[in-house]
């Protein structure tokens, strides 16, 4: 079983989930003082799709940000058509907005 981490990286704005030490995909964010989390743009590697890791990292990101006590305001065409599959997370939205180009 491949060993699987989402990490916030915030120097550079965005969310890693790794695979066996290898980054598999990101999901970028926009923070700004006394703000919810914007979550923009969720991209998965083409060498690791098919393997469910856009829901993992997702998830992670709102594991992080439940861990910190913020909220996130959805601007990600992925996440906004996962977020209703995801009712435990619903707590953690601050708000939707048109995908980011």
């Amino acid at each position: 079983m491949a060993d699987i981490t989402v990490r916030d990286h915030p120097e550079e704005s965005r969310y890693e989930i790794s695979v066996d030490g290898e980054i598999g995909g990101v999901l970028s964010y926009r923070r700004e003082p006394g703000a919810p989390v914007d979550l923009e743009h969720t991209v998965v590697l083409p060498t690791h799709r098919g393997q469910g890791l856009a829901g993992k990292l997702v998830e992670g990101a709102f594991d992080d940000l439940r861990a910190k006590g913020e909220q996130a305001v959805v601007s990600c065409g992925y996440i906004l058509g996962w977020l209703p599959d995801h009712p435990e997370v619903e707590d953690l939205v601050a708000g939707r907005k048109p995908p980011v180009e």
